[in-house]
């Protein structure tokens, strides 16, 4: 099942079921609401009024479609998690971690799937990075491996965009120049657990303009989403909506100097759960 985050014209933000083109509003089925992170727990109890949900129904080309989840109490990333990216960072002179390298994107970065993504004014290295995101269902802490697929909500498509030389020189933690607003676009919807059998089995791609930047399968992931949970919940208490980007594949613009600009469109793929497009502009 797909569930989005959606608007039209002026109106209030609410839930609806994604079948093809058309979304279903599912919002006024007794204990939906309009919030996706607080849906997430009782999901697998109203999943079967959800799928029988008969509410107004509309064009997806009809409706804006927010991000999926916009208010996470965590939204975390892991640096350097592909082989292949790693490789390209050491080849760059970038210390490649021996273990799981997490870092913090502040929730507030978070925006709609096709919302615009602004450069700011104090950098021009600003990157792009697709990634497979994760969002948990339930809360859970000392998750197991093995118990990992059970604390999983869906999936949905993340760009971490990323502003390079705040990373390297004014924010060593990575916190700073992964946060800036807009730079965290998330969706298009997101794709419950159950439709999709094998997270490490996916294709992701970005292009830039037309032009493919990047392509890759999950399974090149060096710590892959089961241990990524495990590893994350040894520390802390995982919540309801909480996003993991999963880390990012080869082919970002940091090796080759190729910066977004202002009128670029990236957009960027996930097999099975669709594709976000933003469209870079200078920040106001």
């Amino acid at each position: 099942m797909k569930i989005a985050r959606f608007r039209t014209g002026d109106g209030p933000v609410r839930l609806g079921r994604v079948d093809g083109d058309t979304l279903t509003d599912i919002s006024d089925v007794p204990g939906v609401g309009t919030s996706l992170r607080a849906l997430l727990p009782d999901l697998p109890l109203l999943r079967d009024a959800v799928l029988a949900a008969d509410g107004a129904r509309h064009a997806l080309a009809d409706v804006v479609l927010e991000a999926p989840v916009d208010d996470p109490q965590k939204y975390l990333g892991i640096g350097m998690n592909y082989a292949a990216h790693a490789e390209e960072a050491r080849q760059a002179g970038i210390p490649v971690p021996e273990t799981q390298m997490w870092f913090n994107k502040q929730v507030s970065c978070i925006v709609g799937p096709f919302a615009d993504v602004e450069r700011p004014a104090v950098s021009e290295q600003l990157d792009y990075e697709v990634e497979l995101a994760v969002v948990i269902g339930r809360r859970c802490r000392h998750v197991s491996r093995a118990e990992a697929p059970g604390v999983i909500g869906g999936y949905m498509v993340a760009n971490d965009v990323s502003v390079r030389d705040w990373l390297a020189k004014r924010s060593p933690t990575f916190t700073l120049g992964k946060s800036f607003d807009t730079h965290g676009p998330l969706g298009p919807w997101l794709t419950t657990a159950d439709e999709v059998p094998d997270p490490h089995d996916l294709e992701l791609s970005l292009t830039v303009n037309g032009e493919e930047r990047q392509r890759a399968r999950t399974d090149d992931l060096i710590h892959d989403v089961y241990e990524q949970i495990a590893y994350l919940s040894t520390v802390m208490t995982l919540m309801p909506g909480d996003v993991l980007a999963t880390g990012t594949p080869a082919g970002i613009g940091a090796p080759t100097q190729r910066w977004l600009k202002p009128g670029d469109v990236v957009r960027a793929t996930v097999e099975g759960l669709g594709s976000i497009e933003n469209t870079i502009v200078d920040a106001p």
